[in-house]
């Protein structure tokens, strides 16, 4: 049998994923283990590595149990994870401060210093975008001018996924996907941009050696096979950044097939054959899993994770009802949702509970409910949570139209997949059919895929998609609703115009 491994190390917890590959990418075995994320200031952002990696070990350890299976059947495994945060090691390879995470918004006077700096035009020629709040190189900067002994004790950067990498298997190493959101990276090259770390004076030797997706990075040690369970020897290939991997996922490794992704982010994701850039850069262009290919992103920040905050913070009925009949407190929301109208009769959710990056990268942008009345209920204030994410990601999708990139069919995933009725009013905001696939296991599955290739079991990332994905499932686009969204989406889009310096007043204020 041909076993593949694939974890991913996410923001709300970690998941391990078991296939055999020989049964045509069969589910074996998964498991999620869940970890705290800390917020010691307003729009901030941090998790402890150390979390990851016990999580890590837990999680294996459920699958190699749960599936019965011989671990020296396992023929590789890939690793995937949350892109853009800062895990910082001293000489003795021990880490020196929580890890700063994609989310976090400390950094934007170190990013517009960094882009004084090496200039805005030379910035994009070399990284093919900007330096915004949530990538790599300002919370690097940020921690030279704030924690200037950390700072001088550091010895490696590594990101997430790669941190754990290092435990597995001893190597200091990462891949081109997810080095593409540090804004150190020349994506076009698919290397390093020496230039750059030259010019905002960050050491070349803090890198890790940079590879791609499919590539063997490493192999699990023998310390690491007997806390994991894992065999001595066994590869780890360079995996991917959550986004990338989860595109490997969803079967997005051709033109024409666009993913929209709702998980804690909401992410809308482009292949690409060259390294097209937006001339407003308010989306990403970042090298693919698939080697010698390229994708284009935009990014929400507080996709799920708003619905998650409106579900802590003002579900406690629907979560008791929940509990009592034995079901997932968003199901029931889900079907609030519903008594509901399209458009929740103009009352609109702006979703920037942590800042926004696409299309407007502002630390300072805050979520707001607008057009609240004397009828309004949590039925509509649910929907118009939803809707408002989806608003969100539709901005990505006119910004890809734009650039004429071609959209033939479009894949969900994440959380939202999970709901029809999220689906619906998904498919009726963007104004297209949203498609399901067979297998919703996201970057787990992505890198597990990707180790196949590593290993032989495939013979390019595109055989393994084939081979084991299929569309199952078309939510056809409403066009009575479609209409109704159609009128309300300018509405939506001129409120932040109107409320973008408050938010920066407001911003201020709690600073102060």
């Amino acid at each position: 049998m041909n076993y593949l491994l694939g974890v991913d190390i996410g923001t709300s917890g970690t998941k391990a994923l078991l296939i055999n590959a020989s049964k045509g990418g069969e589910v074996v075995a998964s498991s999620a283990k869940t970890y705290p994320l800390y917020t010691p200031k307003p729009l901030w952002a941090e998790q402890e590595p150390e979390d990851w990696w016990q999580a890590t070990i837990a999680a294996i350890a459920d699958i190699i149990e749960a599936s019965g299976i011989n671990p020296k059947d396992i023929k590789g495994m890939g690793l995937s994870g949350q892109m853009h945060g800062s895990v910082f090691l001293d000489e003795n390879n021990q880490v020196l401060r929580p890890a700063i995470l994609w989310c976090d918004q400390r950094t934007q006077a170190e990013c517009d210093w960094i882009m004084d700096t090496v200039g805005r035009e030379k910035t994009v020629e070399l990284i093919s975008n900007p330096v915004l709040t949530g990538f790599t190189a300002g919370k690097i900067i940020w921690v030279r001018n704030n924690e200037p002994r950390v700072y001088e004790r550091i010895k490696k950067a590594l990101l997430p996924k790669d941190y754990i990498r290092f435990k597995l298997t001893g190597e200091f190493a990462t891949e081109v996907s997810d080095a593409s959101g540090t804004a150190l990276f020349n994506v076009a090259k698919r290397e390093w941009a020496w230039e750059m770390l030259d010019a905002i004076d960050i050491p070349r030797n803090w890198m890790p050696k940079a590879y791609e997706s499919p590539e063997v990075s490493g192999r699990i040690t023998s310390d690491a096979s007997i806390i994991t369970g894992l065999r001595e020897g066994m590869p780890v290939v360079g995996g991917g950044g959550d986004q990338a991997a989860g595109a490997v996922g969803n079967g997005i490794v051709e033109p024409g097939i666009i993913s929209s992704t709702v998980g804690t982010s909401g992410v809308v994701f482009a292949f690409a054959d060259k390294p097209v850039v937006d001339p407003k850069l308010r989306v990403h262009t970042f090298c693919h899993a698939v080697p010698g290919k390229w994708h284009v992103m935009g990014v929400m920040l507080s996709a799920g994770g708003s619905l998650r905050w409106y579900r802590d913070t003002f579900a406690d009925c629907e979560a008791s009802v929940a509990k009592a009949m034995g079901e997932d407190t968003y199901d029931v929301m889900s079907r609030e949702a519903l008594r509901a109208p399209a458009g929740s009769e103009g009352l609109i959710f702006l979703p920037y509970l942590t800042g926004e990056r696409t299309p407007y990268p502002d630390p300072n942008a805050r979520g707001a409910f607008f057009g609240i009345t004397l009828r309004s209920d949590k039925a509509h204030f649910v929907r118009s949570v939803m809707e408002g994410i989806a608003y969100g990601l539709r901005d990505s999708f006119e910004i890809l139209k734009e650039m004429n990139i071609p959209m033939e069919q479009v894949r969900a995933s994440g959380g939202g997949a999970r709901s029809a009725t999220w689906l619906q009013i998904l498919a009726d905001v963007i104004g297209c059919n949203h498609s399901t696939i067979n297998i919703d296991e996201g970057p787990a599955l992505g890198v597990a895929l990707l180790a196949g290739v590593g290993t032989g079991v495939y013979k390019s990332v595109e055989d393994a998609c084939r081979t084991v994905i299929r569309v199952d499932n078309t939510t056809i686009v409403n066009p009575i609703n479609k209409e109704v969204y159609d009128t309300y989406y300018p509405l939506y889009r001129s409120l932040y115009k109107s409320l973008k310096d408050d938010f920066e007043t407001v911003s201020q204020l709690v600073k102060e």
